[in-house]
């Protein structure tokens, strides 16, 4: 086809997009401009040793977004794009490419932080407040990947959201509709204010009892709260970590199914095997996957013995598992090099 008005179609994609954002946030005053904005919003992509306990799982090159939150450039992405790497590239609207370092990897919340080495000389996003975010507010989701600079989207659901991988959040926010390259992606309210950063796409974004309503999780930015100074200081938390088993649990029909365990992890040390089934926390009954993390998190900091019932072959059998930390069996590398593209 042939291209109208000589402009290619990058550059139509990008302006539309910029027209698009401006006109969803032109009737509240924001602290920046449309292609402020979307300038703020960078692409990620990360190289991974083959060896890294997360490899087989999330793959030795991975790619997503980060947005750019402060006035010493430092970048906010999920942290499964930068976990256990060696470099990472991120690209912005015009391609420079800028060394940075891995500032720090936030397990609970699931984030992680980026610092260039020289400033980017854009504009950082401020952060909004997404507790004031409910089902059928508008907000708009910006990559950097895939030709979707800016995708409108509603806020579909607000619930905790568990992960297999030990993870829990008390608030996620969920949307529609899904957007495919989700990872380290801004949620942007009508303020264009930050409010969350991709995580993964679900198959249940909606609570209403409308089926197969695919959408994406994002991580609030409320995340950060309490912990931004010491993740800048230090890489991490100073809160005292969870207890961490290496234990993948799943739901199925009203049961806790354990579906694998972590490689060298504390649960692969003693009795438990995949398919048992989690009946209780230090005899405390388990309903669900983020009530069993409630509970394990309950019995102390990581290093604490915690007593699991299982059941198995209609058996039950009581297992001890001395917990760990989990920052100490993860390949971390906090001296690693990234480049900011």
């Amino acid at each position: 086809m042939k291209q109208r008005y000589g402009m290619p179609p990058a550059c139509i994609l990008i302006r539309f997009s910029v027209l698009l954002l401006a006109a969803a946030i032109t009737n509240v005053q924001a602290e920046l401009s449309a292609e402020d904005v979307m300038q703020a919003v960078v692409g990620v992509e990360s190289q991974v040793p083959a060896d890294a306990r997360t490899a087989t799982i999330l793959g030795t090159q991975r790619s997503g977004s980060g947005v750019v939150i402060g006035p010493d450039n430092l970048v906010l992405t999920i942290g499964y794009l930068v976990m256990e790497s060696r470099e990472v590239s991120v690209i912005d609207s015009k391609g420079t490419s800028i060394p940075a370092e891995v500032v720090a990897y936030h397990n609970e919340s699931g984030f992680g932080l980026l610092r260039p080495e020289q400033s980017l000389n854009i504009a950082p996003l401020s952060l909004g407040d997404s507790s004031v975010l409910a089902a059928g507010d508008q907000v708009l989701v910006l990559s950097r990947a895939n030709g979707r600079p800016v995708t409108p989207a509603r806020v579909a659901s607000r619930r905790a959201f568990a992960g297999s991988w030990e993870y829990l959040l008390e608030n996620a926010i969920f949307t529609t509709p899904d957007h495919p390259v989700f990872g380290g992606a801004a949620l942007v309210d009508p303020q264009g204010q930050l409010v969350g950063i991709g995580s993964l796409v679900v198959p249940d974004a909606r609570t209403d009892g409308v089926p197969d309503t695919r959408g994406n999780m994002f991580v609030p930015v409320e995340e950060l709260e309490g912990i931004f100074d010491d993740l800048v200081q230090t890489g991490r938390s100073s809160k005292p970590s969870r207890p961490w088993l290496g234990v993948y649990p799943g739901a199925f029909r009203g049961h806790l199914f354990v579906t694998r365990l972590a490689d060298e992890g504390p649960a692969q040390q003693v009795d438990i095997q995949p398919d048992d089934i989690i009946v209780s926390v230090a005899g405390e009954p388990v309903t669900d996957m983020a009530d069993y993390f409630r509970k394990v998190w309950a019995q102390g900091e990581a290093g604490v013995n915690i007593r699991l019932s299982i059941l198995r072959q209609g058996k039950v059998h009581e297992v001890t598992i001395k917990s760990i930390d989990r920052y100490d069996w993860l390949k971390l590398n906090p001296s690693a090099t990234v480049a900011l593209l």
